[in-house]
């Protein structure tokens, strides 16, 4: 792209000089090579480098612009020129340290490398080149790739920004106006970076941008997996104290698990997030992209989850008629609830907001009630009707002994062991309660008779 809104393609061999760019794109536009800048990534290549030296991959877009002349264009360039002379390249940032922080005393802690450690690609090398990002491609590839960092400017968008400091850290990239550098594009004034990232499993244009998965990342120290051992890469390491390590696949199948016992968590600002795998407190996953790894069959069934469970959080109820399931938000006190019918959803059941059962007057009966009082006249009872009817009472007493009904949607639940914490079953509810007072479970619980 050379100082316009639009680009033209140059073929040059890998081995080329960034100076041969600048010629061929100087003998197109009609002006002198050693006036152009080539811009990539955030910084200015030099004219004895080579384009593979740069890291520039096939099919990559660089920007080439003619020096600013005005005076105070010109001092903003020797200023960024000063404070941007160490700026890395992007392709080959880590940032893999601002996840795996100082205080970790768990495995991952040996994920810790510094650059001089890392194993680098000898010159000549035919091998994959190290992948230090992982994205969730939302275009062509529909699921977790690998990923490269590249930066534009905040104001016109373009990558003509030279960075005054290349990011030391996830938050660096991820909140906004964290660096500044100098836009190269004539009519720009633009100081602020913006970054993002983008697929390199294939080739992308300008707005075919991806969703960072900052806890994804290459296990270059062998780390094993805390569910299965086996030592792959990439993994993904939780936020917690000891940031654990979880392989992809035992992530996945920690996911659906926990998908299909309806146990993730809502939290009002994370939304739908599972915690370390682990159990450890304060781990819930941040960026919710990351349960892409369901596939997308499954994480249609996590957003439908997420969306039940918000409902309910708001105080709305499921339809629970067979085959609906319809999200409604009534009144607060009301009682009725109709699931109108309207066009393809919404059944036109109507039920009791209590019991859930078809709208009834009175009080809600969640089961039958025995039949007392004396010996009913005109009615033959046979005898071998009677002597089933006392296991079917014998039962009755069973069920009364081992359940009692969820205190939020009158579901019997049973109790074979353990302690007195109880979580309803009902997929709609999930309600967790005191076995022994049939309230919402509570500090007062929990201290006095947790188990008994």
């Amino acid at each position: 792209m050379f100082n316009s809104s639009h680009g033209f393609p140059v073929e040059l061999e890998e081995g080329a000089s960034v100076a041969t760019l600048k010629e061929m794109v100087g003998r197109l536009q009609g002006v002198l090579p050693e006036q152009l800048r080539v811009i990539f990534a955030g910084r200015e290549l030099r004219s004895d480098s080579t384009l593979q030296g740069c890291d520039l991959p096939e099919q990559s877009t660089v920007h080439v612009v003619l020096p600013s002349s005005t005076s105070a264009r010109r001092s903003d360039l020797v200023l960024q020129h000063r404070l941007g002379r160490a700026v890395d390249s992007l392709t080959g940032l880590d940032l893999t340290a601002s996840r795996l922080t100082a205080t970790s005393t768990g495995l991952a802690v040996v994920l810790e490398t510094k650059d001089e450690q890392r194993p680098r690609e000898e010159p000549g090398s035919t091998g994959v080149p190290h992948t230090n990002f992982y994205v969730y491609c939302k275009s062509v590839c529909r699921s977790i790739q690998p990923g490269k960092l590249r930066v534009r400017c905040g104001a016109c968008k373009q990558g003509t920004l030279t960075l005054s400091r290349g990011p030391s850290c996830w938050d660096d990239v991820l909140l906004p106006e964290r660096i500044h550098g100098v836009c190269q594009s004539e009519a720009c004034l633009g100081r602020v970076a913006e970054f993002y990232l983008k697929c390199a499993a294939h080739p992308t244009t300008d707005d075919d941008t991806s969703v960072a998965l900052d806890l994804i990342m290459p296990n270059i120290r062998s780390v094993p997996c805390i569910a299965c051992t086996d030592v792959t890469s990439p993994v993904l390491v939780f936020q917690c104290l000891d940031r654990h390590v979880v392989c992809l696949d035992c992530f996945h199948l920690y996911c659906v698990t926990r998908l299909n016992e309806r146990q993730f968590v809502h939290h009002p600002d994370i939304g739908y997030s599972l915690p370390c795998a682990a159990g450890c407190p304060n781990s819930l996953i941040k960026e919710l992209h990351h349960f892409r790894a369901l596939g997308e069959e499954q994480y249609e069934r996590y957003q439908r989850y997420a969306a039940e469970e918000c409902l309910l959080q708001m105080g709305g109820v499921l339809c629970p008629a067979p085959g609906c399931g319809a999200g409604l938000l009534p009144e607060e006190n009301r009682r009725m609830i109709h699931c109108l019918l309207n066009n393809t959803l919404g059944c036109g059941f109507v039920f009791c907001r209590d019991c859930k059962e078809g709208f009834h007057e009175g009080a809600c009966h969640a089961r039958s009630a025995p039949v007392s009082g004396g010996v009913l006249q005109g009615y033959v009872v046979d005898e071998e009707a009677a002597h089933q009817s006392r296991w079917e009472q014998a039962s009755q007493e069973t069920i009364n002994e081992t359940t009692r009904p969820c205190p939020k949607c009158k579901v019997p639940v049973e109790k074979s062991g353990g302690c007195m914490h109880m979580v309803c079953p009902r997929a709609q509810c999930q309600s967790e309660w005191c076995w022994i007072c049939g309230v919402e479970w509570n500090r007062e619980c929990m201290g006095n008779h947790w188990f008994g």
